[in-house]
């Protein structure tokens, strides 16, 4: 499931005319970023939703077939990152993988995407987020990161359970945009609701069953137009 059906705000004056996921980094669309390592990493369907400027999207993917793209129409209402993949879960299996549209990495060895599909245990874990390391805020394991400058999301302990960073002024973890859910966690939701994944986050946290995967690579946060020119200058570094 790719999430691409967001405004883009941060990213105007470029989302006025084009939605984010096709703003071009390095000679190549964030969305393209995105489905090209599933495609090596084995999937073969995606569902990418779609909302703001949808026509766009639906015509960038129509001749796409690796992977072969389901589009998840949210014209009519933007249903939030939760409300978008309830909205497709006829289409997803019993658990699936989850991209934000709008962030990408480098892989440093192995597939990021193919190494969560791996470590996705359903009898300890709801959800699998991946994570960049922030080293500034003190993650012993930190990898480099390009036009992210938050101050973190989550804590994680030896076992690879998370706890949010609340109150506190930094956290070691940001979340990398990937994750792996199961599609029991969105039992009891009406279709059409509108909610973010992190209401079912939260309640796996609240159960030790939100777990992570730190991230072995470069992540690429573009989340405004100052971040595409220093994230092209890292893909052309490879």
């Amino acid at each position: 499931m790719v999430l691409a059906a967001g405004l883009g705000t941060r990213m105007r004056p470029i989302t006025d005319r084009i939605p984010k996921p096709l703003v071009e980094v390095a000679g190549k669309t964030l969305l393209d970023h995105v489905l090209d390592p599933l495609a090596e990493a084995g999937v073969t369907t995606a569902v990418v939703n779609v909302h703001h400027l949808a026509e766009q999207i639906v015509d960038a993917v129509r001749t796409r077939e690796n992977p072969r793209i389901i589009v998840s129409d949210e014209r009519d209402q933007l249903l939030d990152s939760g409300g978008g993949v309830a909205k497709a879960l006829d289409h997803l299996g019993e658990a699936f993988v989850i991209r934000n549209g709008d962030s990408f990495w480098i892989d440093r060895g192995p597939s990021n995407i193919a190494r969560m599909i791996a470590a996705f245990d359903p009898a300890r874990m709801d959800t699998l987020l991946l994570l960049a390391a922030l080293p500034d805020a003190g993650a012993l394991d930190g990898n480099d990161s390009v036009g992210f400058d938050g101050p973190g999301d989550f804590f994680m302990d030896r076992a690879g359970r998370l706890e949010r960073r609340g109150q506190r002024v930094a956290a070691p973890y940001a979340y990398a945009g990937a994750a792996v859910m199961r599609a029991a966690d969105f039992a009891g939701r009406a279709a059409g609701e509108v909610f973010s994944l992190n209401a079912l986050w939260n309640a796996s946290l609240a159960q030790g069953r939100l777990h992570g995967l730190v991230l072995n690579g470069l992540w690429l946060h573009v989340g405004t137009p100052d971040a595409i020119e220093a994230a092209e200058a890292a893909v052309r570094a490879g």
